[in-house]
């Protein structure tokens, strides 16, 4: 998970300074070494976590603090804020052209999931803004990488521009030629990567920069490379004057020192991060959220949205009117479970819970065998036993077990799991859910 290890010591530094009640100067410069020590070991830069802890310890040193009856919770306060300033205080959006189309110019070394992360990234412009995008294959050089665009383009239904290994500059004009033809109001320029940044990739970019006037040039880096991807971006921008940021492989570094130094150091922002492997796996970068994840108070906002994406809002309706008037099938069932998978993992889900032990957790995930075996039970019941499970005899069992290809202590497990999910509902029409878990955002989440 990202930011584990620095979440645990931060936490730990804020555990001593509740224990003391009181706090003397002494106390925040005792803690304050430790927050300095958590951040170099997460990879952080040393200028950047000296400017930090410099800014957090002048603040937590005032008469505001130290004669607070929390001075405490009063530190922890002034460290979210500084790391939310950190991060870049506000989520940064694409800019979107007045005059389609708008061009997207993706840049990254080799290995940083560029390619995958375009098609990532256009598929959720598509989702979430409307757009019609275009994917252009301009790495002529990489072994397969037109190959690579136009399988990751089928994977979300996206069509690829590409004119084989011919110069990478006409093929970006050419691109936009053809999406204003088409209709595509979003163009993705997959461009080259190189194992490290040299002089002729450079001038290539530059030349496609000319060409087309790209509407945003976004930089494709690997979180788990820490301070070289803070290099490569420092390097790019000074190059190529990048607009932002995508961070990848956020969910595979434990430290999370590049989140925390590349704004500081570009002064661009991070603006999508890439949250795991599959094509749906981005998301906004939310400077705000993602401080309060790193000082393990949650990110409630987050997991919201991932419901809200998850549940379709007219099945969320039905949903919860059946919940009400208790009347919760072994149908609703399953489908919650497949609508709950959907959503990732369940260390990921955790760690957006305030409170809550991610670590715990790691690597756990829904049981597809599980979903399976459930599926196959289900329907190999009749309406009616899927509507009243209480009908289920033994001999339906044996039934129900040899259609599925299950075992009948499958079923039963699966029904002791039913009747567990029908207690719930009922306690949430007596008002017993708490109010965290009501409303259309969170419908679906009642199935799990």
């Amino acid at each position: 998970m990202a930011f584990e290890s620095l979440t645990e010591k931060l936490n730990a530094a804020f555990k001593k300074l509740r224990s003391k009640g009181r706090l003397k100067e002494s106390d925040i410069k005792e803690a304050m070494r430790e927050v300095r020590m958590a951040l170099l070991e997460a990879d952080v830069g040393f200028k950047v976590v000296r400017d930090f802890v410099n800014t957090v310890t002048e603040r937590s040193i005032g008469r505001d603090v130290l004669e607070s009856l929390t001075p405490a919770q009063m530190v922890v306060k002034i460290v979210n804020e500084e790391l939310t300033a950190l991060l870049g205080s506000e989520n940064a959006k694409i800019a979107i052209s007045s005059k389609p189309p708008t061009i997207i110019m993706m840049m990254g070394l080799q290995g940083a999931g560029k390619t995958t992360n375009t098609a990532k990234l256009a598929a959720y412009m598509r989702r979430h803004n409307g757009k019609k995008p275009l994917l252009v294959a301009c790495d002529i050089y990489r072994p397969a990488a037109i190959e690579q665009l136009k399988t990751v383009g089928r994977g979300v239904d996206i069509p690829v521009f590409e004119m084989g290994t011919a110069n990478p500059v006409n093929i970006a004009k050419e691109s936009i030629k053809y999406a204003e033809k088409n209709g595509n109001d979003l163009v993705f320029l997959d461009t080259a990567g190189r194992l490290h940044i040299d002089n002729e990739l450079v001038d290539e970019l530059k030349k496609i920069k000319a060409a087309v006037t790209p509407t945003e040039i976004l930089l494709v880096v690997d979180a788990m490379t820490g301070q070289d991807a803070v290099n490569a971006a420092t390097s790019f921008n000074e190059a190529l004057g990048i607009d932002g940021v995508i961070l990848t492989k956020l969910d595979g570094d434990a430290r999370g020192g590049a989140a925390l130094s590349v704004r500081a150091v570009t002064g661009k922002p991070i603006k999508f991060v890439g949250t795991g492997e599959k094509l749906d796996m981005i998301e906004p970068f939310y400077p705000e959220r993602m401080a309060s994840r790193i000082l393990g108070m949650g990110d409630v906002l987050t997991l919201i949205e991932k419901a809200e994406q998850a549940f379709d809002e007219k099945k969320a309706q039905e949903m919860t009117e059946k919940l009400m008037k208790n009347r919760f099938t072994l149908s609703d069932y399953y489908e919650q479970l497949t609508q709950v998978k959907s959503m990732g993992g369940l260390s990921e889900i955790a760690g957006m819970l305030p409170g809550v032990d991610a670590k715990a957790l790691a690597g756990a995930s829904i049981d597809e065998a599980m979903i399976t075996r459930t599926e196959a039970i289900i329907l190999s019941m009749t309406q009616a036993e899927r509507d009243n499970p209480s009908i289920l005899n033994s001999s339906r069992k044996r039934r129900i077990a040899l259609g599925s290809g299950t075992a009948v202590v499958d079923i039963n497990r699966l029904l002791k799991q039913f009747e567990a999910m029908q207690v719930m509902t009922k306690q949430m029409t007596r008002g017993k859910i708490p109010a965290m878990f009501r409303g259309k955002a969170s419908k679906g989440l009642l199935g799990m």
